[in-house]
């Protein structure tokens, strides 16, 4: 079975689908928290399911590493191995090693590089992503690719965005060819299904070329990577546009790697349907919450004898709670609970703004959301 995707309403060119996974129905546009060990940092699975989050993200790259695919594989692949009964996207690994230029050397057949972790050498070719990716078992799996370098000449980056149309190909054979190779595969549910990547750099013909190209190849859903690496947010914006031009509206179109929650909401509007982004649980560890008013630092001293909640229009566990006095004391204390309670505050914040994106779409009008999240970006 391939992946259904259908489309409820739309308003303008954003639209509220249902993506049909294995491990149920994900309602979009979606945003998806970043679990990349398997794990949402300081928020247990429980509390994900409670904040409402439909789907979230694990990393070929660093399961890879630690644990281990294969131990994953024969525990039950990850939604059992972390008791994740959602559904979960697997990205390639090629964001990973893309950040790791002074440790790897990519070529035609793949990329050699050294771990992180130990200096360690390994090889990753798309065929090894796709069989990482297999074993690990994540509903929707995506292809390996190179991302391109910002800035990066129109020459290079073309050579790149043709590298990754090779390696997209081979990871559609491979795929096609290894799909079942799993003891929990069943003919009744849908199959993982294997999303291809545009690429293109920042330049809006290559953009166009890469969607073109990745479209003839025939996949469920399409991504639009190698955003989110230092250009402008205006040239984001106009690299997204440039691609959703030529992606097929009737399969989902996904978003990697942004982005803040005023953008979020613009880029639903253009007609994307899935995101994801670390900047939620990253800048919570960093003492800075997102709110309906703007963004909060609490560590500021102004928040010292403050007795309001983090966000009076927030309905979450944490400004239910807790006041801003408290939660910057624990963070200038250096309390691991500071962390968890961000973390727990903006998840809450970035799902809630979702549901109220597909709220509007189901109302046909997203002008009152797109005005408020102008308002409140600063």
């Amino acid at each position: 079975m391939t992946l259904p995707f259908t489309i409820q309403a739309q308003a303008g060119a954003a639209r509220l689908g249902r993506l049909t996974t294995a491990h149920g129905v994900v309602e979009t546009p979606v945003f998806m928290p970043v679990g990349t060990l398997g794990s949402v940092k300081s928020v247990p699975q429980d509390t994900l399911e409670e904040l409402g989050a439909q789907i979230i993200l694990g990393n070929t790259y660093h399961l890879y590493l630690r644990p281990g695919h294969e131990l994953v594989r024969n525990l039950g692949g990850l939604h059992r191995f972390m008791s994740w009964e959602r559904a979960l996207l697997t990205d390639s690994g090629g964001f990973q090693v893309f950040s790791l230029s002074s440790l790897r050397k990519i070529t035609e057949d793949g990329v050699n590089f050294r771990s992180h972790l130990d200096g360690s050498s390994h090889f990753f070719t798309p065929e090894r992503s796709i069989e990482i990716q297999i074993a690990l078992g994540a509903d929707i799996i995506m292809a390996f690719d190179e991302c391109t370098e910002h800035p990066a000449e129109h020459g290079h980056t073309r050579d790149s965005m043709e590298m990754t149309l090779r390696w997209a190909q081979r990871c559609k054979e491979y795929f096609e060819a290894h799909k079942h190779d799993v003891p929990w595969h069943s003919p009744d549910l849908p199959d993982q299904a294997l999303f291809g990547i545009v690429q293109g750099g920042m330049y809006a013909d290559l953009r166009r070329e890469s969607a073109e190209r990745t479209v003839e190849a025939g996949f469920p859903g399409y991504a639009i990577g190698g955003l989110s690496v230092g250009e402008p947010r205006e040239k984001t914006r106009e690299m997204i546009a440039a691609a959703l031009e030529v992606l097929p509206k009737d399969k989902p179109r996904y978003v990697m790697g942004v982005g803040y929650p005023e953008e979020v909401i613009q880029y639903a509007a253009m007609g994307v349907d899935m995101m994801d982004c670390v900047l939620p649980t990253r800048a919570a560890r960093h003492g800075l919450l997102f709110t309906s008013e703007g963004r909060l630092n609490i560590k500021n001293m102004r928040f010292a004898q403050d007795q309001g909640p983090p966000d009076a229009a927030c309905k979450c566990k944490v400004c239910a709670r807790y006041t801003r006095a408290y939660l910057r004391h624990l963070f200038v204390s250096s309390e691991p609970l500071a962390g968890i309670l961000n973390t727990m505050h903006n998840l809450a914040f970035y799902l809630d703004t979702m549901r109220a994106v597909r709220h509007a779409i189901s109302l046909g009008d997203l002008s009152g959301i797109l005005a408020g999240s102008v308002s409140t970006s600063a």
